[in-house]
């Protein structure tokens, strides 16, 4: 089996990485559909505004109306821009030592977490919905003895599969067996 050996900044050179989680595709499909459906309404007002009010696409006031659609159209863009950079640097790695959890919020704030494997008290997996249920995506919660108390990986993939890596690697880890069983 060819595994390409995954590095990132911060890690251990004892460390493997085992996964890299990100959240679920239908997470980032469900928001972008209202930057979709909004687009598709500020199209189709540039075509029905003026054939409904034709006295509107003479002089300033139909000049007024495109500045104001642009506007909208940019904010818009920044909305489905900012979506997608919390989608994408959202991110758990699960590694052979520990879990990390990177959370970015808006452009310029990004939490880190890290859990280590011997502070793992409980893992529960929900996956609530027809659509969660259908696409096997939920939410996994890991019970920490730290400060955090509580890790949270929101709208991931199979869930009950990445509940049961953890699980193998907490309890490899408190049994002392050796990283090759990964």
């Amino acid at each position: 089996m060819n595994m390409k050996k995954i590095h990132f900044p911060g890690q251990r050179e004892t460390e493997t990485v085992v996964s890299i989680v990100h959240r679920h595709w239908f997470n980032l499909l469900s928001h972008l559909f209202i930057v979709f459906v909004m687009a598709f309404f500020l199209l189709g007002s540039l075509f029905l505004i003026p054939l409904l009010f034709p006295e509107i696409t003479a002089g300033e006031r139909f000049r007024f109306l495109i500045f104001l659609q642009n506007t909208l159209f940019v904010f818009l863009w920044l909305y489905g821009f900012l979506v997608w950079i919390d989608y994408y640097f959202d991110i758990w790695i699960i590694t052979d030592e520990r879990i990390l959890n990177i959370e970015q919020k808006g452009l310029f704030v990004r939490h880190i977490s890290e859990l280590t494997y011997g502070r793992v008290q409980d893992i529960t997996t929900t996956v609530e919905g027809i659509v969660p249920t259908m696409f096997n995506f939920g939410d996994l919660y890991v019970q920490t003895a730290g400060e955090n108390g509580r890790f949270i990986f929101r709208q991931v993939p199979d869930p009950l599969h990445l509940k049961d890596t953890i699980m193998r690697i907490t309890r490899d880890a408190a049994s002392g067996s050796p990283k090759a069983s990964l």
